[in-house]
């Protein structure tokens, strides 16, 4: 199903009993943090979304964690389980032609969910409730201290909607937003991700390699909104490494099967979700940089200061009464896990597309996303695992991943016991690790410098005559079918 917004959806939650209302009053400098970080870690029945009720010095009740687990995650995308998101995308990438009246019926039906994805733009939305140009600040928005060492309060779970300066192509993105003061923002945009494409466009337009002020900035400007609340749908296609030239708002659209409706905003020539809490509305001067950072980080680190484009406020519009989303990173698992396993399930059948021996993925919380991929696949000759590692680095952002473990087909990629050791005992390192040098994610604090470094690639497949194996690789212990059988029968004979 779509929500309509933010608040339907945690109508939903709270119904169903997957969202608790906090009415202690609580401060928004680590405290909340520490709870939601409590939860996120804790037994599955106790992790829930969070709406704190009572912040300390603030009206707007903060919510967190809403999408902290895999029914929250799934129920914010209108889906069951979230393998089903892989389904619905090996339907629309079957290019297969239908043999029968009834299959092509069904494909006609699935490319009008397409058809039916493109936004609709509005005159005006609960987004604009309230409006401030005269004299717009961020002194009303709870914005959260994550983490002791943070060098400041942070926006965590934004939308930030850029174009393209040259075609006007849109961009989503989610970046970390640090609040400089009441009308600048730190944009964390990562030099792999569109809007810093956008930003790098802008600045190539520049006549003036310097940074500007007045009217002159604003002459040069590159327009950016930040979009907080809205549809579920919008706010995961905002942290989707989606390919270059998808849209998000499309792809928002079609995972929630309506169209996301878009108004202008008031300052700038963008347009955002109008059905949105809070949207910020300035721009980035394209040659401004400031000192950003430290943030304590998804991999559980800090990442370290570094300096970063800066975003100034021109517009603040909002719901009469908005809520304010946002969310924590650290050490996993956190709710942005969550958001990264609906990519992953969502993209398997793309990966398949390409590559067709693939069987499974699994990006485990302990990798924090892009230092540890398992998959699992159909091996037909020798050197095929070398070669799916190197297909893996050259797709969009999996270009970021430091290890890929490859397994053979009936491993359960999700079982990392049984990863580790077919991992472990599988392989030769002489002859079945393969090291490389690459793009590396902006916060790997391990890498040779910085977005730069190396990658592992382990090939944990069964080995057979075709790989030239020395000596003869052995059977695998397993009980035979008919023990098995008769134990099942007798289990409760044994009064164990």
């Amino acid at each position: 199903m779509a929500w309509s917004d933010l608040r339907e959806f945690t109508a939903h939650l709270e119904k169903h009993g997957r969202l608790r209302r906090v009415t202690t009053p609580v401060s928004r400098d680590l405290e909340i943090t520490e709870i939601t970080d409590r939860l996120s870690k804790g037994p599955a029945e106790r992790n829930v979304g969070l709406l704190f009720e009572r912040v300390d010095g603030f009206e707007m009740p903060v919510l967190i964690n809403a999408f902290g687990s895999p029914d929250r995650m799934a129920a914010a995308l209108g889906v069951e389980r979230l393998d089903e998101l892989g389904e619905r995308v090996t339907k629309l990438v079957d290019m297969k032609l239908p043999g029968t009246f009834a299959e092509r019926l069904r494909k006609l039906g699935t490319l009008a969910e397409l058809a039916r994805a493109a936004p609709r733009r509005v005159s005006d939305g609960p987004c604009q409730e309230v409006v401030e140009t005269r004299a717009p600040s961020l002194a009303a928005l709870p914005v959260l201290r994550c983490w002791p060492e943070d060098g400041g309060r942070y926006i965590t779970l934004p939308g930030v909607f850029t174009r393209d300066p040259r075609t006007g192509a849109r961009n989503v993105g989610m970046y970390r937003l640090q609040v400089f003061d009441e009308r600048t923002l730190g944009m964390h945009w990562q030099i792999h991700k569109g809007g810093a494409e956008h930003q790098r466009i802008a600045e190539e337009r520049t006549p003036s390699p310097t940074a500007h002020s007045g009217r002159e900035a604003l002459a040069t400007a590159m327009p950016v909104a930040i979009v907080l609340g809205g549809d579920p749908a919008m706010i995961y296609a905002a942290s989707a490494p989606l390919p270059p030239g998808v849209d998000e708002v499309v792809f928002a659209g079609w995972l929630r099967g309506s169209p996301v409706e878009l108004v202008r905003c008031r300052t700038i020539d963008v347009e955002v979700p109008a059905n949105a809490e809070i949207v910020l509305e300035g721009y980035v001067d394209p040659a401004e940089r400031r000192l950003e950072g430290p943030f304590g980080d998804h991999t559980g680190y800090y990442s370290l200061a570094r300096d970063y484009p800066v975003f100034h406020l021109t517009a603040l519009t909002r719901r009469a009464r908005p809520i304010y989303p946002t969310t924590i990173v650290g050490r996993p698992p956190q709710e942005d896990y969550w958001l990264g396993k609906a990519t992953e399930r969502l993209f398997i059948p793309l990966i398949k597309l390409m590559l067709p021996e693939v069987v499974d993925v699994n990006m485990p919380a302990e990798g924090v996303f892009h230092n540890l991929v398992v998959v699992s696949i159909r091996k037909r000759y020798p050197g095929q695992a070398r070669k799916v590692m190197t297909a893996l680095w050259g797709m969009g952002l999996m270009m970021l991943a430091k290890t890929i473990v490859v397994v053979s087909e009936h491993v359960n990629v999700h079982d990392l016991s049984e990863v580790a050791w077919r991992a472990t005992g599988n392989i030769d390192p002489r002859r079945d690790l393969m090291i490389i040098e690459g793009p590396m994610d902006d916060l790997d604090h391990a890498a040779l410098r910085h977005r730069y470094g190396g990658k592992l690639g382990v090939d944990a497949t069964e080995k057979g005559p075709f790989d030239d194996v020395a000596q003869a690789w052995p059977q695998e212990i397993t009980m035979s079918d008919e023990v098995r059988a008769l134990v099942s029968r007798r289990w409760k004979d044994y009064g164990l």
